[in-house]
């Protein structure tokens, strides 16, 4: 088994370097064939995914996973809607590969330019999310990359299902490399994908704090994602409580098992909270007033709640006990918002709106890998420019570094 993951992992290297190469009208060709090719096939999708979700009933039943994880397996038009038009806008997008990102004249005929380019291979490990593959495979292929998917062995027949789909429409779109989408099963696969990093340039879970824990304890390749989504509202004391109330609901309440849906609120002592409180309880939110933990992700219609006496405590509760997700403020006062905007440390800082707009599709990216709260390379829902990285390339005409060091040339440094 060790020797056919290396052979997945060096397979997946060739064709990384392939698929750099490709034109954009190629890849975007392939995009459509799988968007066509999704729809056709949907039934099919749909009849694997009531398999999985028959066997996941029990495991909740069981306690071996939760509700909220059953939620995110499960598959339905609207989700197989959102999945075909987010490949379609990803074709519709600029290719990210090849871009000019800095072009600067060293000296006469010495020109330096700095080029977007493909990360490589992406080794990609999610739970229960069946609908991720088609978004990671729409923008590994729109960026150029290669992948390798790893999901949950509760979604195995419909992410079978959907991969098959997916490979049928690469295999009849003319000119596109082999082995640019791979996929693999077991456990075992997460552990030999771990140590590949002589062929996988970057690790993608999604999942829980657990499996992300795990994975960066357990690998020397570079790790993109977040263990949890603790995303915290603060309602002001010159909020406006009808808007707070609308924030807060949609927030907890329009996909409470989502990383982005809102765990703690936080009000300002000035604010009469009875209305509040009372709204949020007839939306079904259970309300926690004394957590265990201010850290707590509940993925359920329950949030933590919390009074604090200034809009500088909100600011340290928040940078103390959130994740770096995704926080909003509601106020009408502008200074008092810009002062939160710039203060909090989140990948995602809003004012005046929910949580749950932290999303890749949202933002207008056709779909994420996952949302980073990293400060490195990216931050935020991870779209196609998250998947690029750029090299330096120099053009000249025999000019040696000699003449510089010696002083009979020098340099000019002229942005062209």
């Amino acid at each position: 088994m060790e020797d056919n993951f290396s052979d997945i992992a060096l397979n997946a290297k060739i064709a990384s370097k392939q698929i750099a190469t490709i034109s954009t009208k190629v890849k975007n060709q392939a995009l459509l064939n799988i968007a066509n090719n999704l729809d056709k096939n949907k039934d099919k999708i749909f009849e694997a995914n009531k398999v999985d979700l028959d066997s996941a009933i029990t495991l909740v039943e069981k306690g071996e996973i939760t509700q909220s994880t059953f939620n995110r397996l499960k598959l339905d038009e609207n989700k197989m809607r959102d999945m075909i038009q987010g490949i379609k806008d990803i074709a519709a997008l600029d290719d990210p590969i090849g871009k000019v990102l800095l072009k600067r004249e060293l000296d006469e005929g010495l020109v330096l330019t700095k080029i977007s380019c493909p990360i490589g291979v992406l080794g990609v490990i999610f739970e229960a999310r069946p609908d991720v593959i088609s978004q990671i495979s729409a923008l590994a292929i729109k960026s150029s990359n290669a992948v390798i998917l790893k999901g949950g062995k509760e979604s195995v027949n419909t992410n079978i299902a959907i991969m098959s789909v997916i490979q049928n429409a690469l295999d009849n779109t003319e000119d596109f490399p082999e082995n640019v989408l791979n996929q693999v099963f077991t456990r075992d696969d997460v552990a030999k994908m771990l140590k590949q990093d002589e062929y996988i340039d970057l690790i993608i879970p999604r999942g829980g704090n657990k499996l992300v824990k795990f994975i960066k304890e357990n690998t020397k390749i570079p790790v993109l994602g977040h263990a949890d989504g603790i995303c915290h509202i603060y309602v002001d004391e010159y909020a406006d409580i009808e808007k707070a109330k609308s924030i807060i609901i949609d927030a907890k309440t329009q996909y409470p098992s989502a990383c982005n849906s809102v765990e703690t609120v936080l009000v300002h002592k000035n604010i009469n909270d009875d209305e509040l409180i009372k709204a949020l309880e007839n939306a079904g939110i259970e309300i926690v007033y004394a957590p265990d933990s201010w850290h707590k992700e509940y993925g359920e219609k329950k949030l933590s709640y919390k009074t604090v006496e200034s809009i500088d405590e909100a600011i340290k509760h928040i940078n103390k006990f959130s994740s770096g997700h995704t926080e909003s403020i509601v106020t009408e006062n502008h200074e008092r918002a810009k002062l939160f905007m710039n203060a909090v440390d989140s990948a995602g800082v809003y004012h005046n709106v929910s949580t749950r707009f932290a999303d890749g599709f949202r933002y207008g990216f056709g779909a994420e890998v996952g949302i980073s709260t990293n400060k490195i390379h990216a931050r935020g829902p991870v779209g196609l420019e998250g998947l690029t990285i750029y090299k330096y390339t120099i053009e000249g005409n025999g000019q040696i570094v000699k003449d510089y060091a010696e002083g009979v040339k020098s340099f000019h440094h002229k942005d062209i």
